[in-house]
């Protein structure tokens, strides 16, 4: 038992289930836009992720707090390593111009991470601004690259599917946000620290409505989607409501983040 436990905790510390959310929107993108599976785009995204996390959650804990590195850790590094081999092979599978926007996304990843500025901090810890950053980077690996490596023209049906995903990750790091409320620094400003618990958790119900009535404008709209993402409109906002800092990390590190995964499972297998 405690070995399954070990592996469970590597799991999630390691980011691939994270990873496996982003996978899932990756493949929701395929569905809603009709774009045959792309292989390459789905894994560089896998890995990316992978890569990316990890580099932002433990880049200041070695780098700056000089923690000594545990087994664990080491095991997090070697999966980072391969994942970046990785998305080193996927990148150069890919068009041009997505290899262009995915530096884009890159430098903002690094942005968030890395102090650019003598004295100043990262934008991981500029007051009020992480959650967007994080919402943006998510939208821009999971829908824009997709359907620039497509070659799909942005219509009407991308800016609404933008916002809709952008929306879905604010939301989803809110939860995040309740339960980190003990833990976070007081500087970060974020949404619960600024306005508190419930109206937190107000604010995420709200969003959740104009997210889920945006899918009548979508050009593809049918009732099967429309009924799946209402669905998980409900399963969220049921997360939201149950969120409170005394919850342990399981119930972000792995159910919340399952979300993206069990919609996409919903789209896959309810037909």
């Amino acid at each position: 038992m405690k070995l399954l436990k070990q592996l469970f905790d590597f799991y999630l510390n390691a980011s691939i289930h994270v990873a496996l959310s982003c996978f899932a929107l990756v493949h929701i993108t395929f569905h809603v836009f009709h774009i045959q599976y792309d292989k390459a785009m789905a894994l560089f995204v896998f890995f990316g992720t992978i890569v990316g996390y990890n580099f932002v959650k433990y880049d200041t804990l070695v780098r700056v707090n000089r923690k000594i590195v545990g087994k664990q850790l080491k095991l997090i590094a070697v999966l980072s390593f391969f994942s970046l081999l990785l998305v080193g092979y996927y990148f150069f599978q890919l068009k041009r111009i997505t290899q262009i926007v995915s530096f884009g996304i890159l430098a903002v990843t690094a942005l968030y991470t890395l102090p650019f500025f003598p004295n100043k901090r990262n934008a991981r810890n500029w007051a009020g601004v992480k959650i967007y950053i994080v919402a943006l980077c998510w939208v821009g690996a999971t829908l824009v690259l997709p359907l620039v490596n497509a070659e799909i023209p942005f219509s009407t049906d991308f800016f609404i599917k933008c916002i809709q995903r952008f929306v879905l990750v604010f939301v989803l790091i809110l939860v995040f946000e309740i339960l980190d409320l003990a833990k976070d620094d007081p500087h970060l400003k974020t949404v619960p620290q600024t306005i508190g618990v419930r109206k937190t958790k107000i604010l995420g119900f709200t969003l959740l409505i104009p997210f889920w009535f945006l899918e009548v404008f979508i050009s593809t709209f049918n009732f099967h989607d429309a009924l799946i993402n209402l669905i998980m409109v409900v399963m969220l906002m049921l997360f939201i409501f149950f969120a409170k800092p005394e919850r342990p990390k399981y119930y972000t590190s792995f159910w919340v983040e399952s979300v993206p995964i069990f919609w996409w499972l919903m789209i896959a297998y309810l037909k």
